[in-house]
């Protein structure tokens, strides 16, 4: 059973005082009991936007570019075995079908059971020292790949990459929320997971190019993959220890003012994700009892079981669709991952300017359900390879729109980021379902794994965003109509603040 409203106000306003304290001692130009005096006080509307303007191109130049390419290499480095694949990894390793199916599974048992604790480790942590970290550890991982002789040590190493890996994609999607106001959050999101789309368009190239190293020191070609892109992760992970930012009241590269200027735009878009507060297992049990966080979780799993699926598998596809070599499947492979970057930053534009996020993925998701259709029923490979233009559009923008979707609609610091890491977690564990559903018995037309996809798409990632956004819609009307006031009654102002999402006119975004 909830706390009252009241008892709930009282209990976050003591976890915001401590806060306070915290920052005042390390900060005291910047708070003392609450936001000190406005930095632009005097300066007229137009002078303001102009700051504000130059503030948003600081942020997203010290901030998008560097994390988009670590996604990108944490992307490259769980998808590259697809690539390894066809460059004869499964013969070399004497696997079957099942086994190699099996090397995908174990990736994403690891990767999405510790994924909801992350957040937490990256709050206590710092994100200059946490992601570093893991990035360096997974980057091991990836090396060592390519010195593994058989099954079990290939199962080993997957198994270690996904526990290491679980840490960036809910940590940065928590880490951006934190900077960028609701409206501003899912172009920057876009634009960070369109990196996914354009790990698996870079990575066929870079694999064709790998391959051909042979022979060299006594490896095979998908072993230099392996080695290679490991490498390289470990060199981008040294140098984020200088190039990932902490969180606004504590980042090196803004100004004393321009520190206040971020904070006070969370705090008129009704976000306090930026300020400190000392974790409690109410904001646990405030994530689990909120529905939203179930209906996104659904969502979610719609879009990212066909993700694993097209990422691991559509090299494996388009070597079927006429029988191409190797080396051409991974370069027909480029296009598609292309067309799903582009439309995942068009989508995270559109949905930004809109604010219908519900409504861009319902659209999106009719790509997604053509393409699919089209791989499943369609008896000409030109028209079976447009599919899978259609099946990238349809799922990457959905991925990043259900993410920055899910963070608009729960205000807190870490009921969100416990949020985000229930839905990335439970999404990325039907990776599971996505390893094993195209079976080598089942080429060249792969009728299981195709028409699960179909399903998936259907049913959770279309009719799951139909189900949220219809009760978004019912839930924004009562309020408006008051009828949620009665969980502010007795409450001032500052105590209404910390009720977050809970507040009747916290209006969500559908």
């Amino acid at each position: 059973m909830e706390k009252p409203a009241v008892e709930m106000a009282e209990d976050l306003h003591k976890v915001s005082t401590m806060w306070e304290k915290d920052l005042e001692a390390k900060n005291p130009t910047i708070f003392k009991g609450e936001l000190a005096d406005d930095p632009d006080a005097g300066l007229s509307e137009e002078e303001k936007a102009k700051i504000d303007r130059r503030l948003l191109r600081k942020l997203d130049l010290r901030l998008v570019p560097w994390l988009s390419l670590l996604y990108l290499m944490s992307f490259l480095d769980r998808t590259n075995i697809g690539n390894a694949k066809i460059d004869g990894l499964q013969e070399d390793l004497n696997m079957t079908s099942t086994e190699y199916n099996n090397t995908l599974t174990i990736f994403f048992v690891s990767y999405a059971v510790f994924e909801p604790l992350t957040n937490v480790l990256l709050k206590k942590l710092r994100p200059s020292v946490f992601i570093p970290i893991i990035m360096v550890l997974w980057g091991l991982c990836m090396t060592f790949m390519g010195f593994v002789h058989n099954y079990s040590g290939l199962m080993a190493a997957r198994w270690f990459l996904g526990l290491c890996e679980a840490g960036l994609f809910p940590g940065i999607g928590y880490y951006l929320s934190c900077w960028y106001r609701r409206a501003e959050f899912g172009i920057r999101m876009a634009i960070f997971f369109s990196a996914a789309a354009l790990a698996g368009s870079f990575g066929g190239l870079l694999a064709a190019a790998i391959a051909q190293m042979d022979g060299i020191g006594g490896k095979h070609g998908w072993c230099w993959i392996f080695i290679l892109e490991g490498l390289a992760t470990i060199v981008v992970g040294v140098a984020s220890f200088w190039m990932v930012h902490d969180f606004p009241d504590e980042a090196k590269f803004l100004s004393e003012a321009d520190k206040r200027r971020v904070l006070r735009r969370l705090a008129a878009d009704q976000q306090s994700s930026a300020e400190h507060e000392e974790f409690k297992m109410d904001y646990f049990w405030a994530s689990v009892k909120d529905w939203k966080t179930y209906t996104s979780a659904v969502i979610y799993m719609g879009c990212c079981g066909p993700l694993y699926a097209f990422s691991l598998f559509v090299p494996t596809i388009i070597n079927e669709l006429v029988c191409y070599s190797a080396i051409k499947a991974q370069l027909l492979s480029v296009p598609p991952y292309a067309a799903g970057a582009v439309a995942t930053i068009l989508i995270g534009w559109i949905a930004d300017r809109t604010r219908q996020r519900g409504l861009c993925n319902i659209f999106v998701s009719l790509f997604g359900i053509v393409g699919f259709s089209m791989l499943l029923g369609a008896e000409s490979p030109g028209a079976r390879y447009a599919g899978t233009f259609l099946g990238a559009m349809g799922i990457y923008p959905a991925i990043a729109n259900t993410i920055v979707w899910a963070g608009n609609n729960t205000e807190g610091v870490y009921k969100r980021g416990v949020t985000i890491g229930f839905v990335i977690g439970w999404g990325n564990l039907n990776g599971v379902v996505a390893s094993n559903i195209y079976r080598g018995e089942d080429k060249p037309r792969f009728f299981p794994g195709h028409g699960t996809v179909l399903a998936y798409l259907v049913l959770f990632e279309l009719g799951g965003s139909l189900v949220q956004y219809i009760l978004l819609r019912r839930e924004n009307a009562k309020r408006r109509r008051g009828e949620r006031d009665y969980l502010v009654e007795g409450l001032d102002e500052r105590q209404r603040d910390l009720l977050g999402d809970k507040r009747p006119d916290f209006i969500y975004t559908l």
